[in-house]
C-alpha cells in the first residue's frame, strides 16, 4: 500500500545559461550595425538642408552681368595676390626665390636710386630757368644725384651676388637679370613697389 502513494520524483529543472562566449557573440551581434558617428556621417543641419543651388540665369543679358561679376572679382583676387607676393599671381619677371631676395634688399635699405628721377624734374626744371647761376646748380646737383645712385648700384650688385651664393648655391638665374631687377626696384618709390615690401627700412631678412 504505501507503494501507491508515494509522490513521484519531480523532474530536475533545465537551467540555461549563457556562456560567455555566447554572451561575447550576442554583444558583437548589436554592435554590428555602426553608428552615424563611427561611419563619419554628420546628420545635416536644418540651415544646410535650406541652401538652395543658385539658379541657371534667366537669359544671356543676366549671364553676360554674372560673368562680368565673376571677372571682376578674379581680377582683385589676382591683384591682392601680386601685392602680397603670391607666387601663383605673379608676374614672370617677380617669380622665384631669387626675385624675393632682390625685393627684400631694396626694401631694407635706403637707395639713392629712389630719388633718381625727382630730382631729374628738379634738373629740368632749373636748367629751365633764364638765370645762368640756377641752371648751373641744376646741372651739378644732377651729376651728383647721378655719380651717387651710380656707386649705389654697385654697392647692392655686390651685396646682392654675395647674398644669392650663399643662399641659392645653385641657382641658374643670370646674375645680370637680377642686377637690373634690382636697378629697376630702386629707383622706384617705395609706395609704387610691386609686389609691396614685406619688410621695414632697417629690418634684417
Amino acid at each position: 500500500m504505501s507503494t501507491l502513494f508515494r509522490r513521484k520524483p519531480a523532474e530536475p529543472q533545465v537551467i540555461e545559461e549563457v556562456t560567455p562566449a555566447e554572451g561575447d557573440l550576442v554583444s558583437a551581434t548589436r554592435r554590428a550595425t555602426p553608428s552615424k558617428k563611427e561611419l563619419g556621417k554628420v546628420t545635416p543641419k536644418r540651415s544646410d538642408g535650406r541652401r538652395k543651388a543658385e539658379p541657371p540665369p534667366a537669359n544671356r543679358r543676366e549671364a553676360y552681368k554674372r560673368m562680368r561679376e565673376k571677372q571682376k572679382l578674379d581680377r582683385a583676387e589676382a591683384m591682392e595676390g601680386m601685392r602680397s607676393g603670391d607666387e601663383r599671381y605673379l608676374l614672370a619677371r617677380d617669380k622665384g626665390p631669387e626675385k624675393a631676395l632682390v625685393r627684400d634688399l631694396i626694401d631694407s635699405r635706403r637707395n639713392v636710386g629712389t630719388w633718381f628721377f625727382g630730382s631729374a624734374f628738379l634738373v629740368l626744371l632749373g636748367t629751365s630757368m633764364q638765370s645762368p647761376a640756377i641752371a648751373l646748380y641744376a646741372q651739378l646737383l644732377w651729376f651728383v644725384i647721378a655719380l651717387a645712385a651710380a656707386v649705389d648700384t654697385v654697392l647692392i650688385c655686390r651685396k646682392l651676388g654675395k647674398l644669392v651664393r650663399e643662399r641659392f648655391p645653385k641657382s641658374e638665374v643670370k646674375s645680370r637679370s637680377l642686377y637690373f631687377y634690382a636697378f629697376m626696384r630702386s629707383i622706384t618709390f617705395r609706395r609704387l613697389r610691386m609686389p609691396k615690401p614685406r619688410v621695414k627700412l632697417g629690418e634684417s631678412f
